[in-house]
């Protein structure tokens, strides 16, 4: 899986989107809403993903992950048993940015619609993508945990950089980053995932893995 991949737009959940909407109800109006946002945007999407495959060494706190080494208890819980990480960088593009851009201004209720619906589709593009790096490294014997990004845990968000560098994205992907660790195009998702022997069914930190069945944001999977 190492390399730049255009992936085909995965299907879409327009419940999911509705939930990270925050609609709690899904009445006509608001239905017809986000079905006529995502129509408009549908079509102006790209789906692209870069990703390397890095040996990592796992300590206590400490993880060298050959590209860098990060002091984070988190991720060291998160990869232990593994040695080697799948590190990924992936997008929607910057049309969704656009269209954000354009309805907060000109409908408010319609950009929280296109919000959600990015939301949705980057979620969508990575959960497909990892389900094909999975079914690829199990023909090696070997599984895929759940991904982990900068700023979960005590991950520092300052991996961010390491991560943008290893990866080259701005160049492979056209996906960048300023000088507040944000990055541009807005739904986009860098993460590390473990690549290991043991089978995790579900995979830890996944929502199918978590207990808060009441999360807000809880997917539909």
């Amino acid at each position: 899986m190492t390399g730049v991949h255009l992936l085909p737009p995965p299907a879409f959940c327009i419940r999911q989107a509705m939930c990270y909407a925050g609609c709690r109800e899904e009445t006509a109006e608001i239905k017809n809403l986000m079905e006529s946002a995502w129509q408009e945007a549908e079509g102006q999407l790209s789906y692209r993903v870069c990703c390397m495959e890095y040996p990592c060494s796992i300590g206590n706190d400490i993880c060298d992950l050959s590209f860098a080494k990060v002091r984070s208890a988190s991720l060291a819980g998160h990869l232990k048993g593994c040695e080697k990480v799948l590190v990924m960088g992936a997008t929607v593009g910057a049309n969704m940015d656009r269209l954000i851009g354009k309805y907060s201004r000109l409908s408010p209720a319609r950009g929280v619609m296109l919000q959600a619906i990015g939301a949705e589709r980057i979620e969508a593009l990575c959960d497909d993508f990892c389900r094909v790096a999975a079914e690829k490294l199990e023909k090696r014997g070997l599984y895929l945990t759940a991904r982990f990004s900068p700023g979960y845990g005590d991950l520092p968000l300052q991996l961010q950089k390491d991560i943008f560098r290893a990866l080259d994205l701005e160049r492979k992907i056209g996906l960048t980053l300023n000088d507040s660790l944000l990055m541009s195009p807005s739904k986009s998702v860098t993460a590390i995932i473990g690549i290991t022997k043991d089978k995790q069914n579900p995979p830890a930190a996944s929502c199918r893995g978590c207990k808060k069945q009441d999360c807000a944001y809880r997917r539909n999977i």
